[in-house]
């Protein structure tokens, strides 16, 4: 039943895809963030809808009228700069064919990372993207919320098989992420069951990232709630809120849970962290060795024998820093460290730029929102292997767009102040 309904819902959206370009990056976000086809158990966990609907929108991105343009913006520019800096250490891969089927995996990422750039556009355009990103995670955060409350937190919560947030780890990362944004939503809605259902939305999600058992994810957050209580506009309330629901949920927690959370001040003695730093040794010593890094898919036996203090503890990066500097060099992480840093920078500038003004506040709680967002996306993934996890370039997008709309909005205002002053000056002279 779930396979027949994820297919009709699939090519039932073609001929809306081909209407508007939009429809086919929701319906490939909707596939590719929340991977709906993996809760079916036939055939459609194994079809190739992304790919359909991929091929479906860039056909309706080519015959529509609109401007097939990128915005002109830095990170637009710095993200180009990333992808063909990936192209060019591709080249130099140290095992080339695992390298090229991690390439092609990337490359459709950011392909449609940079058409949803292209396509979104405008406020509703916005708003419908953030809907499906919400919906498309909260959906496992509700899920995993209810699963740790059945349990009273004695299993951990894993994300959907075979994706990028299939780890407990990751999934908490995700749902931490996404926090913010159904916080932005509930400002923005008005009536009072949706609010209502997003509270108990961004409840159950926290309380499924502390199921995950994830200890990154402990730290990002704490990072993510206390961004999101500095620029909270009533701190005191938000501060006693925070008081009392933390120790509620870290009570709730069992015992086994506590002393998990409490091995991160002894990670020498952690198999785990230890095995993580040695592969950050690794990706430090590849890096200074090759100035193109080792390319895609490193966590090989060779490498940890040529560059890890310990050899024979072969781990993945588990840092979204250290996978760009060992997979792509210091230039490689430099990019990308620029590109995130231009995304905070662009978020800033629509706060700064939307204080004060009633129909710029959506501007300025959504930017703010996405910055909490990208803070526990900092701290959690100095823990995580998700250089490539598409949420955050869908982001970077909606911050384009918003920045774009505020910007015209500061410019159609100040035009209609010259036109206003020029008009009075002949009645000035006259009198």
């Amino acid at each position: 039943m779930r396979d027949i309904l994820i297919t009709l819902i699939v090519f039932g959206s073609l001929p809306l895809i081909l209407r508007n370009p939009v429809n086919g990056v929701l319906m490939w976000v909707w596939i590719s963030v929340m991977n709906p086809h993996t809760q079916s158990w036939g055939f459609a966990a194994t079809f190739p809808f992304a790919f359909i609907v991929a091929v479906a929108t860039l056909f309706s991105v080519a015959i529509s009228r609109m401007a097939k343009t990128l915005p002109v913006s830095g990170i637009t520019f710095t993200l180009i700069v990333l992808i063909l800096w990936m192209n060019v250490t591709t080249l130099f891969a140290m095992f080339p064919s695992l390298a090229y089927v991690q390439w092609s995996k990337v490359m459709k990422i950011m392909l449609m990372s940079l058409v949803t750039m292209m396509v979104i556009r405008n406020r509703e355009d916005i708003q419908r993207l953030l809907w499906v990103l919400v919906m498309s995670l909260g959906f496992y955060g509700v899920k995993g919320g209810i699963f740790t409350l059945r349990t009273g937190g004695g299993e951990r919560v894993w994300g959907p098989e075979g994706t990028f947030i299939g780890d407990n780890n990751e999934i908490a990362l995700a749902l931490i992420m996404t926090i913010p944004l159904m916080r932005y939503l509930q400002l923005r809605s008005d009536q009072r069951w949706l609010r209502h259902g997003l509270s108990a939305m961004m409840l159950l999600s926290a309380l499924a990232a502390l199921g995950s058992y994830s200890r990154g994810a402990l730290l990002a957050i704490a990072a993510m709630i206390i961004v999101m209580w500095l620029k909270s506009r009533h701190k005191f309330a938000a501060g006693i809120l925070i008081a009392l629901l933390t120790p509620l949920a870290l009570l709730f927690m069992p015992e086994r849970w506590s002393e998990r959370m409490d091995s991160i001040g002894a990670y020498q003695e952690d198999e785990s962290a230890m095995g993580r730093i040695n592969a950050w040794h690794m990706a430090w010593n590849l890096a200074k060795d090759r100035f193109f890094g080792g390319g895609f898919e490193i966590a090989e036996p060779t490498t940890f024998f040529l560059y890890a203090p310990n050899p024979h503890d072969v781990h993945a990066a588990h840092s979204i820093y250290f996978q760009a500097l060992g997979e792509h060099g210091f230039v490689g992480l430099a990019l990308y460290l620029l590109l995130l840093g231009l995304t905070w920078r662009s978020a800033a500038w629509i706060v700064r730029h939307s204080r004060g003004q009633p129909d710029l506040e959506w501007a300025l709680q959504l930017a703010t929102m996405v910055q909490a967002s990208f803070v526990g996306f900092a701290v959690g993934g100095a823990f995580l292997s998700l250089l490539y996890f598409d949420v955050p370039y869908y982001l970077m997008g909606i911050v384009i767009a918003t920045r774009a709309l505020v910007a015209e909005r500061q410019y159609g205002a100040s035009r209609t102040s010259q036109s206003s002053l020029v008009s009075r000056q002949p009645a000035i002279g006259r009198s």
